[in-house]
Order: structure tokens, then sequence, then C-alpha cells
């Protein structure tokens, strides 16, 4: 059974970090591009971070770019992403996702694999 487990949410104030950690099992994601989505009350998911499939290449949204990173672990089969300078507005469920292809791409649809979540909220 392929199971994609997220950890590492929880609360923190704004201008806070929290480190993310998506871990794969049942089947070794080392050839498939990763993400994190995320996706707050009331709101559709949103886009936040890609890597290929040897992390040669990252991409952001704009939200998250300069203080997001995205990384990954291929020996260890997991996924990170670190968040600097939170805010308010970061609030969400934060899912990984395992794409059927190699390279980043923003698209759902490209992923075949999901996490079912993990809550970060940050208070002002």
């Amino acid at each position: 059974q392929v199971q994609l487990i997220e950890s590492g949410g929880g609360l923190v104030q704004a201008g806070g970090s929290l480190r993310l950690s998506c871990a794969a099992s049942g089947r070794t994601f080392s050839s498939n591009a990763m993400a994190w989505f995320r996706q707050a009350p009331g709101k559709a998911q949103e886009f936040v971070a890609a890597i290929s499939w040897n992390g040669g290449s990252t991409y952001y949204s704009n939200s998250a770019k300069g203080r997001f990173t995205i990384s990954r672990d291929n020996p260890k089969n997991t996924v990170y992403l670190q968040m600097n300078n939170l805010k308010p507005e970061d609030t969400a469920v934060y899912s990984c996702a395992a794409s059927a292809g190699t390279g980043t791409t923003t698209r759902v649809a490209r992923y075949d694999y999901w996490g079912p979540g993990t809550q970060v909220t940050v208070s002002s």
C-alpha cells in the first residue's frame, strides 16, 4: 500500500518557522517529482512548491518564494518543506503529493499520490 504521511505541522506565531516532512512508503519516489499544496478553510487548493526527481529543479508559488524551501532525501524517500517568516495567511492544511513524471509541475492532475495533510496555524 502506497502512503504519503506528512508531519511537522502545528501552531506558530507570525515570523516563526516550521519544517514539514513527507515520508513515503510502499514504493520509492526517487524517480518522481514531488510537491506541496495547501488548502485554507473555504478556499481552493493552492500549489506551494515542487521539486524534480533529483532535486535539481524547484519551483515555488509567488507567496512561497523567498520564504519556503523544498528539498528531498531520496534514500529516505522523504520530502521536506522548510517554512520561514510565516504569516497568518499561511494557515492551511499542507499536503504533499507525488507526480507520475520527473519534472516540476503546478498542475494538480499530474500528481497521482497524496498525503492526508498536516495542519499549519500561524497566529498574529
